[in-house]
């Protein structure tokens, strides 16, 4: 600076007092002018060439009523005091009350009259008010258009389910504008303001329509199969999916503004936003509570989702009571309640349900489409028609996702009774078909269903072996046989140890799994002379054509082998022991004094302390 000014005064002294003269007064005028302009850059938008909405009024004159009932009058007086400055954020004021007032200058560099559209770039605003008049001249400011939630949608000049209006600007004229944002009690305001052509607006208008009709009709296709699949399966989970569907439908309609336009024309305020947000907040949840089954399986978070519920209520409440301010609060608490819901679906992952990591999934979807509404009503992201319909897809993609995790858990429910159904099914299916294309062939096949009927009801339907009664007779066959030709004959008792516990733990499917594998096992030691069966729930009696050593060899590989038994299951790996009884055949005993003596070793071996084997001691 000071190598400056000395430069400047010895070019000073060089030209002369006169020069001197003239710089100080050249200074002088500059500052003056200086001092008269705004401390803020002008907004000025020329629109001889507007290319689909791309020119935004722009953010650089704002001015912030926190009263919301100032007029033109006291706006034009806060511009001359110099009270309109930059925004300051990406784009929107945040949370505040009262109105935002934005001034700019539209230009028309033309020689023909230019006609606008002026639309307001979001959908939740409680009224919009503009002025305007030609730059530079002495006339004041006329209103152009008021527009209001609470106005039948009929008023409107232009109808778009967003604020517009039209202006017409005369050749080379310049109009100075002066919009007022209104945000009520409590609200967000994007100040700035897209200018269309006409027809540009109606095109726009149009593919929003198609992207929101095309969104709509797929929560609706969603909420109409949920809702038949519901009455044909007779499951809960599916009425819950199709009413959520449904909300969403009026969720979005409201928040976009196309409730307003098709349905409620005449009566529309921010309650209808506010209850049908409250309605999807309340479905949603009891949805997660059912699907995730938290009450059941993690009542500590079940809790926090109860939580999330009664904020829900509340919101209700607020909206009943028109508690406006309340109402933003609880809205802005379920915002941050909701990514809660995607850890406790992930809690219930890691207990084994495979889908509740796709509804993990599909709520953090939904839950970063709502973060970045979030983010952009706070003011940190840039408004832009990607993000502005970002949360409404991204709800979209989470019923789609949704829909496959409920697909998942109807899958698990059903596999249960289709794996004990199926085979009969498929017989019964099958010998209805054979029945009605071969009705020659009628007497055989009711003869081949009755053998088939036999067979089954001679067998354990889980395990495949002989059932208790038919083992009693084969049994009492095989010992009057070994009787009368005085041949060695063996009973042995096995009993599953703690079985109840493998079914507690684990689950009724891993234990009649743990029974079947038994039966496997059992089934590699026995002899087409030998008889095997169930007689009821863990318990198996198998008879041998063998004496007491042998017996013993038998039940020492019999037990070796079921203690190598392993059945993984969600809570980890079952592994279980027997034990086992032994009675040898003595004189003409029948089958029923042979195994209450079986049973009685197998009982001794039970108080031993299980897992092993004991044979009976001779009869007295």
């Amino acid at each position: 600076m000071k190598k400056t000014i000395g430069k400047f005064e010895l070019w000073t002294q060089k030209g002369g007092p006169k020069w001197h003269y003239r710089l100080v007064c050249y200074a002088v005028l500059m500052f003056a002018i200086l001092l008269s302009m705004p401390s803020y850059p002008h907004t000025v938008v020329d629109i001889t060439s507007l290319d689909g909405g791309s020119k935004p009024s722009g953010l650089n004159a704002i001015w912030h009523d926190p009263s919301g009932f100032g007029s033109i009058v006291d706006a034009e007086k806060a511009y001359k005091n110099k009270l309109f400055l930059p925004l300051g954020t990406a784009g929107s004021t945040g949370l505040k009350s009262g109105a935002f007032w934005s001034h700019f200058i539209l230009k028309n560099s033309s020689s023909e009259t230019v006609y606008v559209s002026i639309e307001y770039v979001d959908n939740q605003l409680d009224g919009l008010t503009a002025f305007s008049r030609i730059q530079g001249g002495s006339q004041p400011y006329t209103e152009l258009a008021s527009l209001s939630a609470n106005q039948p949608f009929s008023s409107r000049k232009i109808k778009h389910h967003r604020f517009a209006f039209p202006l017409k600007i005369p050749p080379f004229a310049s109009k100075e504008m002066m919009v007022k944002f209104d945000v009520g009690v409590l609200g967000v305001a994007f100040p700035s303001m897209r200018i269309w052509r006409p027809e540009q607006l109606e095109e726009r208008s149009k593919a929003e329509a198609i992207l929101t009709s095309f969104l709509f009709g797929g929560y609706f296709l969603m909420a109409i199969l949920a809702l038949i699949g519901a009455i044909t399966a007779r499951k809960n989970i599916l009425y819950l999916y199709s009413l959520y569907s449904v909300t969403k439908i009026w969720v979005w309609g409201s928040l976009l503004g196309y409730t307003h336009q098709y349905l409620l024309q005449e009566q529309f305020d921010w309650r209808y936003q506010s209850i049908s947000s409250a309605v999807a907040i309340l479905t949603g949840i009891l949805f997660a509570r059912y699907f995730l089954e938290t009450k059941k399986y993690i009542p500590r978070l079940d809790y926090f989702l109860k939580l999330i519920l009664l904020n829900g209520l509340f919101l209700v409440i607020c909206v009943v009571l028109q508690w406006e301010a309340l109402a933003h609060i609880s809205m802005m608490l379920a915002l941050f309640f909701y990514p809660g819901v995607v850890v406790v679906a992930l809690v219930r992952w890691r207990q084994g349900d495979t889908s509740a990591a796709v509804f993990a999934l599909a709520w953090s979807v939904l839950v970063l489409g709502l973060l970045v509404q979030a983010m952009r009503d706070l003011g940190y992201v840039v408004h832009n028609p990607i993000n502005y319909y970002w949360p409404p897809v991204a709800s979209f993609v989470e019923m789609l996702a949704i829909m496959i995790a409920i697909g998942l858990l109807v899958k698990r429910l059903r596999q249960q009774k289709e794996t004990a159904e199926k085979r009969y099914l498929l017989h019964l299916e099958a010998s209805r078909t054979e029945l009605e294309q071969q009705v020659k062939l009628r007497t055989q096949e009711l003869e081949y269903a009755k053998a088939k009927a036999e067979e089954e009801a001679r067998t354990d339907p889980l395990t495949g072996i002989f059932n208790r009664r038919c083992f009693f007779e084969e049994a009492s066959n095989l010992v009057a046989v070994a009787i009368n030709n005085q041949m060695p004959l063996c009973v042995l008792m096995l009993d599953i140890d703690n079985f109840k516990s493998v079914n507690d733990i684990h689950g009724h499917l891993i234990g009649d799994q743990a029974l079947c594998a038994t039966a496997r096992v059992i089934s590699q030691h026995v002899r087409d002379v030998d008889i095997f069966g169930r007689i009821g729930g863990e318990e198996f009696a198998l008879v041998l054509s063998s004496n007491v050593e042998g017996a013993m060899k038998v039940a020492n590989r019999i037990h070796r082998d079921i203690a190598k038994i392993v059945i993984k299951s969600a809570v980890g790996q079952a592994q279980f022991t027997a034990s086992i009884g032994i009675a040898r055949l003595q004189g003409r005993e029948d089958i029923l004094e042979l195994m209450r003596r079986a049973d009685s070793a197998l009982y001794q071996a039970k108080r031993a302390g299980r897992n092993r084997i004991v044979e009976c001691a001779e009869a007295t």
